[in-house]
């Protein structure tokens, strides 16, 4: 079975070094043969064993003021290139750890499977930062989507709660110790956090990285780029200074040593690229 793998890029956040390195990722961690196929707004710097594709169309319009990842909707329509079947979408900015094999058995070709919402695990919602659907599946959402951008985002807010509660034939999940949550499931509790370091999943084979904080910062031991990693007493000094002080006494980590031995290790053709 040839494993179809697929991607988004848009905009300058991501770009290239984020494509190669979640390649290599897969390259590293899949059994050929397989395509890693990518629908950008940008080729270049990409790897040529990219298969890049021009964006699919926005339906409707972008929302406003939502948090979502409501550009992912482009992935929902009818046709995808020259695509067909099952095929795993995964972020960018995810760390792979194990073995995607069992991402392509799991379930009936015919399933939408997500990861698990391991933020709301009491709300049965999914997470689309790895997901497996057959190419059209999602259609009949894009078509009640474009028919009202702002209404649906300002329901559903999230993209992935949008499928989770639309999909037409329903949606499963991926079995739990596959898929991990960085901030909510690798991050020890406060104040665990300030001595031990994000545990790495024993059995994961993917490690995601919903919300701002991102593998470079984890990497980097802070929550996002705009505050600094800091000395455990420093960090305190500074979340006590804040308006949020709980909040941001609790967002101390240090840094993380297997997320940057993978992350590196899949940047091995580009070495000045940690952001």
């Amino acid at each position: 079975m040839n494993k179809q793998t697929m991607c988004i890029n848009w905009g300058s956040r991501y770009g290239a070094p984020y494509i190669n390195r979640l390649y290599e990722m897969v390259r590293l961690n899949i059994t050929p043969p397989f395509r890693f196929v990518c629908f950008t707004d940008t080729r270049e710097g990409v790897r040529p064993e990219v298969e890049c594709y021009e964006l699919p169309p926005m339906p409707g319009f972008m929302p406003k003021n939502t948090l979502g990842k409501w550009p992912k909707s482009r992935l929902w329509a009818p046709r995808l290139a020259e695509l067909s079947g099952p095929i795993l979408f995964i972020d960018l900015d995810v760390v792979i750890l194990g073995s995607l094999d069992p991402f392509f058995e799991f379930g009936s070709p015919e399933d939408v499977v997500l990861a698990r919402n391991a933020a709301k695990p009491f709300h049965k919602l999914g997470q689309t930062s790895i997901y497996r659907m057959p190419v059209g599946a999602l259609a009949p959402l894009q078509k009640m989507f474009a028919a009202d951008p702002q209404g649906i985002a300002d329901k559903y807010r999230f993209e992935q709660h949008f499928v989770t509660k639309n999909a037409p034939n329903g949606v499963s999940f991926w079995p739990k110790e596959w898929v991990t949550h960085f901030r909510v499931e690798c991050i020890p509790p406060f104040p665990l956090n300030f001595v031990v370091e994000p545990r790495k999943p024993k059995n994961g084979r993917v490690v995601i990285f919903a919300g701002g904080l991102n593998p470079p910062d984890a990497i980097q031991g802070q929550y996002s780029a705009d505050r600094p990693h800091l000395p455990p007493v420093a960090h305190i000094r500074r979340a006590l200074k804040s308006k949020r002080k709980i909040r941001n006494l609790r967002q101390f980590l240090l840094p993380s040593s297997w997320v940057k031995d993978v992350w590196t290790a899949a940047s091995a053709d580009q070495p000045d690229e940690m952001t």
